[in-house]
């Protein structure tokens, strides 16, 4: 397994070099944003952790190139800027995990191979098209419709989207969505999860008669066709 590592800070940088040699991966290092572009778009990386505040191009711009190239290799976002806000943003550019500096590397293993796990089992099993009601989102062209209605979704909002119909008429608390959708564990006391909720229900519910996203207060939510009245 490849991994492409993009941090400025050499001492820090060396020592996820060190750490994840030590697991087993082969490592490419990176110390500016420039440099990381071009070893991303000229190699082939199973993973890739990049820093959000680089040299020359930001974490942010490489993670939406990368991205968009190839959707498919998961991001971890690394930054010492651990707000609800910093994090929208980090995961709207279409990172799949984000961890706040000063972190432990035994932690950043774990999320690296449940990150990869997760990748393998949604190549192999899933199919590209899924439809529920009005609803249908396409995995392969990344869009989502809704009776026809095209719906632009950022990459992580379409990620919630997908486990949210995958878990359609159950009750979703907000632990089991941090840790199925981003794979980590928030603090019970954030509104991170909601920011998210009140994104994709203002995109596939705020236009449509018929609502599909239901919060059961103090308990989570549901994904739910309901016949308007």
């Amino acid at each position: 397994m490849h991994v492409l590592v993009i941090e400025d800070e050499q001492r820090l940088a060396g020592l996820i070099y060190k750490g994840l040699e030590e697991q087993g991966f082969a490592v490419t290092l990176a110390y500016d944003g420039e440099f990381g572009r071009k070893l991303a778009f000229s190699n082939e990386f199973d993973l890739i952790i990049t820093d959000i505040i680089l040299p020359k191009v930001s974490g942010i711009e490489l993670c939406k190139e990368i991205k968009t190239k190839y959707p498919n290799v998961p991001i971890i976002m690394l930054t010492a800027l651990g707000t609800t806000d910093d994090k929208v943003e980090g995961f709207d550019a279409g990172a799949d995990d984000y961890m706040v500096k000063p972190f432990d590397l035994r932690e950043l293993y774990v999320r690296i191979r449940a990150l990869m796990k997760r990748n393998l089992l949604e190549l192999k099993y899933k199919e590209p098209i899924t439809v529920y009601a009005d609803l249908e989102l396409n995995r392969d062209t990344k869009t989502v419709t809704r009776s026809g209605k095209e719906i632009k979704l950022t990459p992580k909002e379409l990620k919630l989207l997908e486990y949210m119909i995958q878990n359609k008429e159950k009750l979703l608390t907000r632990t089991e969505i941090a840790e199925k959708v981003w794979d980590t564990h928030f603090d019970t006391g954030t509104n991170f999860i909601d920011v998210y909720i009140n994104y994709l229900r203002k995109k596939i519910d705020k236009d449509f008669t018929s609502k599909l996203i239901h919060t059961k207060p103090g308990l989570g939510f549901i994904f739910k066709y309901e016949n308007p009245q």
